[in-house]
């Protein structure tokens, strides 16, 4: 296993919005710089603005860190199903600073969701956050959470995006402390854009699965990453 890296590290600017927005199949950049950079739009006798709802580490550079990257990953999949609002995310994001000292909400172990609320998990009890009303696939919001895996100071520490059509697949993960962050199969850490570059290059895969030691499985897996991404 990697060694973990701390809250600094997670916190470090990493990945530009285009690189960021290609590790989350389906999210495009356009809504992805929206989150973080917010968006100016007209408006009756004027314009008007959206605020970013990801905090980028320098809000004069326009790079995500490892833990922006986790919340722009919740955030799509709390967004896909679009019963939660982004006024009451916003809610519940201030709320859990300012009352319990936790910043970076989306991407904190002690975040739920439940009956379309947000709900902060803290000392077994659990506190409302927001009141969004029904969340109709709760399981959506749920599928992303356990795509995360959480270190000691409470932010994700990993992350293996969602394939659409292979929502079960875990065989990939993004974490700082492989490869730079850039995305490796999970069970032994190689590169997924070496593989890819190999398979491009005319090798097969019963060449890649004895030079890694991987199932063949694993590598397609990773490969469909690689083309979504």
């Amino acid at each position: 296993m990697a060694r973990e890296l701390d809250r600094e590290a997670l916190l470090a600017p990493r990945y530009s919005i285009a690189e960021a927005a290609r590790l989350i199949p389906g999210l495009s950049p356009t809504t992805l710089r929206s989150w973080v950079r917010g968006r100016h739009y007209p408006v009756q006798g004027g314009t008007g603005f959206f605020a970013p709802i990801i905090h980028l580490p320098d809000r004069d550079e326009p790079m995500l860190s490892f833990t922006n990257l986790v919340e722009a990953h919740v955030l799509y999949g709390l967004r896909s199903n679009r019963e939660i609002s982004i006024s009451d995310l916003r809610t519940a994001i201030d709320y859990a600073e300012r009352r319990h000292g936790i910043t970076h909400l989306l991407a904190h172990r002690d975040v739920r969701a439940a009956a379309g609320e947000l709900f902060l998990d803290r000392y077994g009890e659990l506190v409302s956050l927001t009141t969004a009303g029904q969340l109709a696939m709760r399981e959506v919001l749920d599928a992303y959470l356990r795509r995360l895996r959480h270190g000691k100071t409470g932010l994700a520490v990993s992350l293996s995006p969602i394939l659409p059509w292979a929502p079960d697949r875990q065989d990939y993960v993004i974490d700082p402390a492989i490869a730079y962050g850039r995305p490796v199969i999970a069970k032994h850490g190689v590169p997924v854009d070496v593989v890819a570059n190999r398979i491009n290059g005319g090798e097969s895969l019963d060449t890649l699965a004895r030079d890694y030691d991987l199932e063949q499985d694993e590598i397609k897996t990773a490969l469909a990453y690689a083309r979504a991404a």
